[in-house]
């Protein structure tokens, strides 16, 4: 499909690099970006209280003194917060009013909770969500916002890793292929991007050919049906040799030099951190390439 919806999520402590990536791939194709700045807060408990109300002395005395302190504390923090989102908000405003682009910015402030909600109400409204390398190095809103933006929407993430070259116009794409719902979710999400490059190699890692999974031709089915929309598309099957698959798909992109891996995201969305620590290791492990998921 074509995206002409963008979100990129962002943190207040983040640099603008993710958002300038997400401007520069709407610039590209003509899309609209939208931003959400977050800034998940620290949790705010009350301070119990005894009896009547009123501390115990001397020594619980002490101890809701040393509470109240702790929570003047995280009030405080609470202001510098709210005070660091509207300055990066300016600031994204600016550069973007730089730029030829449609766009908004918004900024929300909630707890970690409730992130993977607050972001999947703005993925439902977009073609497509682009996690930059920020996003991707921050532990504590990262696994709330890819899971709010790739399991809980159906819609596609391209996560965008540190040295990158990212782009929605690639030339050579490596299309990791099983035969699974989500595998073919994901090549009809990307079917522009496919159906626009030069080269497009479906690619499974010891496929097996059986009548009610891969079929007696593993892959040919995926390739036709890519080739009927226009695709130029090869299909490989590659051994693993007792390497997991995911280093082999990582090797066969090094060697064909692709601008961009797709794929089915699998998994329980409860095993959210499994799977950011998952994301961040390929990327982190593998040669810096866009990589398209979609669930």
């Amino acid at each position: 499909m074509a995206f002409r919806s963008v979100l990129s999520v962002t943190g207040a402590d983040h640099s603008d690099q993710d958002v300038r990536t997400a401007a520069s791939l709407c610039a590209e194709v003509g899309a609209y970006l939208s931003v959400l700045v977050m800034s998940p807060p620290p949790l705010i408990m009350p301070s119990p209280l005894l009896g009547d109300g009123i501390p115990e002395w001397p020594k619980q005395r002490a101890q809701a003194i040393a509470r109240l302190d702790k929570r003047l504390r995280q009030i405080e923090r609470f202001s510098q917060d709210m005070a660091r989102l509207e300055k990066t908000s300016r600031e994204i405003q600016t550069l973007l009013r730089a730029t030829w682009l449609c766009y908004d910015v918004d900024t929300d402030y909630c707890d970690e909770a409730t992130i993977g909600e607050v972001v999947r109400r703005r993925a439902l409204c977009a073609d497509l969500t682009i996690v930059g390398p920020s996003l991707l190095n921050d532990d504590r809103l990262g696994p709330f916002a890819i899971n709010g933006s790739l399991f809980d929407t159906g819609k596609p993430v391209l996560f965008v890793p540190k040295g990158a070259e990212a782009t929605l116009s690639p030339r050579r794409v490596l299309v990791g292929w099983d035969s699974r719902v989500e595998a073919s979710r994901a090549v009809r999400e990307a079917l522009d991007l496919l159906c626009g490059a030069e080269d497009v190699r479906v690619t499974l890692v010891d496929p097996e050919a059986t009548c009610n999974r891969n079929g007696a031709d593993p892959g040919a089915d995926i390739a036709a049906y890519l080739t009927r929309h226009g695709a130029r598309v090869s299909v490989d099957r590659l051994p693993s040799a007792g390497k997991p698959a995911a280093t082999v798909l990582a090797q066969h992109a090094i060697d064909m030099s692709a601008d961009m891996i797709v794929m089915g995201a699998y998994g329980n969305r409860r095993l959210r951190e499994r799977l950011f620590g998952g994301v961040t290791r390929w990327i982190v492990g593998k040669p810096p390439l866009p990589l398209f998921l979609a669930r």
